[in-house]
């Protein structure tokens, strides 16, 4: 399958669609603005999947999923540095740290979630290498693409909604004037507590997205459910402001101060 080209003119979910249908197996490589992505597949399935300089180690990946703490991961780094994937995987669970479910179920939260910031990307060249196979030191998983292609399709459809209602990223947020919303009932998520706790004219929604470590489409989303309860308005950002840092224009941190933000609104709604 001689398969090349723009993610503007293909996206991630019709070329998981076709390596599925073609039960291929080789590796899909995906150059975007942010990284480079590498896709193994075996026989339509996904096997192994590595993001840029991302530290995928097996080791990594396992303190990432709390399957081991942070002493282990350290022992591990300092003395295991020159093992194996497999050989490590092999040695936790003889010793009977781990299963191998456990080292399984990890490596395919990990290659999935992968796949799944692809589904935003709407630039970046691919190529589809038949017959490339992951390195022979990593571990190699298989999973079925029918669920991923049904959620990619999804996210697809969602991404598109929510860039229509918010097209810019380098606009700012403020607190509405008129909240059209009953206050006293709000219930933030902890992703909406975040997000309010950096809401301020001279930030950018894509500043508060870098510092609240979120990906374009969770930060649309939450901005979209906050416009939604009527709490913020879009605007313009107030002049040029370097980039946002944990203490840059942010109200005090602690929740007790994040909650006198909606609390001061209830207020305003009070006086009118």
């Amino acid at each position: 399958m001689a398969l090349k080209g723009n993610l503007r003119d293909f996206s991630i979910t019709q070329l998981l669609n076709l390596i599925n249908l073609a039960r291929k197996t080789g590796a899909l490589v995906i150059e975007g603005n942010v990284a480079a992505t590498q896709i193994f597949f075996r026989e339509g399935k996904l096997s192994f999947a590595r993001l840029g300089q991302d530290d995928g180690s097996l080791a990594t990946i396992l303190y990432r999923n709390n399957k081991i703490n942070a002493g282990q991961y350290r022992t591990i780094k300092e003395r295991g540095g020159q093992m194996s994937d497999k050989e490590l995987g092999l040695m936790l669970i003889n010793a009977g740290y781990l299963t191998q479910d456990d080292v399984l179920t990890s490596l395919q939260v990990y290659f999935t979630g992968i796949v799944r910031q692809l589904y935003t990307w709407a630039d970046g060249l691919f190529r589809f290498e038949v017959g490339t196979l992951p390195p022979v030191d990593k571990i190699a998983v298989r999973i079925d693409l029918e669920n991923m292609i049904i959620e990619g399709a999804r996210q697809m459809k969602e991404w598109e909604q929510l860039q229509e209602e918010i097209p810019s990223l380098e606009m700012a947020l403020k607190f509405a004037d008129r909240p059209g919303t009953n206050l006293r009932n709000v219930n933030l998520s902890v992703e909406e507590w975040r997000v309010v706790s950096y809401i301020n004219p001279k930030n950018t929604i894509r500043q508060i997205s870098r510092a609240t470590k979120m990906s374009d489409l969770e930060i649309r989303r939450v901005v979209y459910s906050l416009l939604q309860a009527g709490l913020v308005e879009i605007i313009r950002p107030e002049g040029l402001t370097p980039p946002l840092t944990s203490r840059l224009n942010i109200p005090a941190q602690n929740r007790e101060q994040q909650k006198s933000l909606i609390n001061r609104l209830i207020s305003r709604i009070r006086s009118l």
